[in-house]
C-alpha cells in the first residue's frame, strides 16, 4: 500500500507541478511579449510609456504601462505571483518525493562520489540556497549595472555550477539540480524583489509619494532574466528522461550550450515582439549548437569509458545472446520484470520488461541509449555493471540492424 501510495503523489504532484509551470510560463511570456509591443503616440496620459490593442476571445483589449504607476490606483488590481510560487512548491515538493526519498537509487552514484544519502541531500539544499545567495549578490554588485557583464558572469556561474554537481551526484540528479537553481532563482526573484518592489511603489502611491523608479528598474531587470532562463530550464527540467543528455561525459557542456541556445531563441522572439530588426542569425546558432549536443553525447559515458568506441574483448566480436541474456538479467531485470524484485519499484520503469528472450531483443536500442553511450542505467551503478559487461552490450547492439 505505501509504494502505491507514493506512486500517486508521485504522479499527482509532477501534474501540478506541470500545470502551474505552464501557468507562469504562459504569463512570463505574455508580458515580455505585452511589453515588447507597446508603442508611444501622442495623447497619452502622464507617466505612460506606450500602449498596445490586442484582439482575443472575439474582443479587443487596450493595454497602457505606466512606468511608475498611475495617479490614482484602481480599486482591483491584480498580482501575478502565485503561479511562480505554486511551481517552485510543486518543484520542490516533487524533489523531495523523487530525488531525496530515493536517494541511494536516484540522487547518489558512488562511482562519482560516494557520500551517504543523507549528505547527499543536504549538499543539494545548500546548492539551491547557495546558488539563489551568489546570484543575488552579483545583481546587486557593481556588476548589476551592465547587463552584458552581469548576463556573462551568470552564465559562467551556472556553468561552473553544472560542473561541479556533475562530480558529486549521478549525472541525471545533476543536470536536474542545475534546472532546479534556476528554477529557484526565477521564483526567488519574484519572491524577493518582483513583488515586495512593486508593493513598495503601491504604498508609496497610498501615501501620496511618487514612487522610486529604481524599484521597477531593479523589477524588470529579474524579469528579463526569468524570461531568458525559461527555455534553458524545461530543457533541464526533461533532461532526465533523456540519458544522452545527462549520462555522458560533457554533460555538464552541454548546460552550457542549452543556456546560450535558450537565450537567443528567446532573443529572436524578444525582437519581433518589439518591432525591431529580425536577428535572424539565432536560428543559426541554435543549429550549431544543437549539433554540438548531439556531438558531445557520443563521445562516451560519464566514467570516461567509452563502451560503445572502445574496441570490445575478442570474445564479444560477435556477441552471443546468451551472454547478453545473462548480463541484462542480473543487472537489470531485478527492476525491469513483470514482478520487480526491487525495493520501492512496483512496476517495470517506463513499462520496460528485460525478464525474456524477445523482451531484451525489442528493447535493445534503449538498452544501447542507457547503458551504453551512456551510463544512465542502472541508476547509480546499484546493481555493478562492469565496463566488460558495457562493451558486451555495445557489441551486440552494433551487430543489430539500424
Amino acid at each position: 500500500m505505501e509504494l502505491i501510495v507514493w506512486e500517486w503523489v508521485n504522479f499527482l504532484v509532477r501534474w501540478l507541478h506541470v500545470v502551474t509551470a505552464i501557468a507562469w510560463i504562459g504569463s512570463s511570456f505574455y508580458f515580455i511579449h505585452l511589453d515588447a509591443s507597446l508603442r508611444k503616440r501622442e495623447g497619452l496620459p502622464p507617466g505612460v510609456a506606450g500602449e498596445a490593442w490586442q484582439v482575443h476571445g472575439g474582443g479587443f483589449y487596450h493595454m497602457a504601462k505606466y512606468m511608475v504607476a498611475p495617479a490614482e490606483l484602481p480599486e482591483k488590481l491584480t498580482w501575478f505571483k502565485w503561479e511562480s510560487y505554486a511551481t517552485w512548491l510543486s518543484g520542490f515538493c516533487l524533489l523531495a518525493v523523487l530525488y531525496y526519498h530515493g536517494a541511494n537509487l536516484f540522487l547518489v552514484d558512488p562511482a562519482v562520489l560516494d557520500i551517504p544519502w543523507w549528505g547527499a541531500i543536504l549538499i543539494s539544499l545548500g546548492a539551491l540556497g547557495l546558488g539563489w545567495h551568489v546570484y543575488d549578490r552579483m545583481c546587486k554588485s557593481p556588476l548589476g549595472k551592465d547587463d552584458v557583464k552581469l548576463a556573462a558572469a551568470g552564465f559562467v556561474f551556472l556553468v561552473l555550477v553544472a560542473w561541479g554537481l556533475s562530480h558529486v551526484f549521478s549525472g541525471r540528479a545533476a543536470m536536474l539540480h542545475v534546472g532546479a537553481l534556476i528554477g529557484t532563482i526565477m521564483s526567488a526573484n519574484v519572491f524577493r524583489l518582483i513583488i515586495p518592489n512593486q508593493r513598495k511603489a503601491v504604498a508609496a502611491m497610498l501615501r501620496g509619494e511618487t514612487p522610486d523608479p529604481a524599484l521597477g528598474k531593479q523589477a524588470k531587470q529579474r524579469s528579463l532574466h526569468n524570461n531568458y532562463l525559461t527555455l534553458p530550464v524545461v530543457f533541464l527540467m526533461i533532461s532526465n528522461h533523456y540519458p544522452l543528455a545527462f549520462g555522458t561525459r560533457y554533460s555538464w557542456l552541454i548546460v552550457a550550450i542549452v543556456l546560450v541556445v535558450g537565450a537567443v531563441i528567446r532573443h529572436f522572439f524578444n525582437s519581433r515582439h518589439a518591432g525591431k530588426p529580425t536577428p535572424w542569425w539565432t536560428w543559426g546558432v541554435a543549429a550549431v549548437g544543437m549539433v554540438a549536443m548531439v556531438a558531445l553525447s557520443t563521445l562516451g559515458p560519464k566514467d570516461g569509458s567509452d563502451t560503445a568506441a572502445t574496441p570490445p574483448n575478442p570474445n564479444f566480436a560477435r556477441a552471443d545472446f546468451a551472454q547478453v541474456e545473462e548480463v541484462v538479467t542480473s543487472r537489470c531485470s531485478m527492476c525491469h520484470a513483470a514482478t520487480p524484485v526491487w525495493e520501492g519499484i512496483g512496476e517495470a520503469p517506463r513499462g520496460v520488461r528485460l525478464d525474456s528472450p524477445e523482451d531484451i531483443r525489442r528493447h535493445a536500442g534503449q538498452i544501447r541509449a542507457w547503458a551504453v553511450l551512456s551510463n544512465a542505467m542502472p541508476p547509480g551503478n546499484v546493481t555493478q555493471i562492469t565496463p566488460e559487461e558495457r562493451r558486451l552490450l555495445a557489441a551486440w547492439t552494433d551487430q543489430l540492424p539500424r
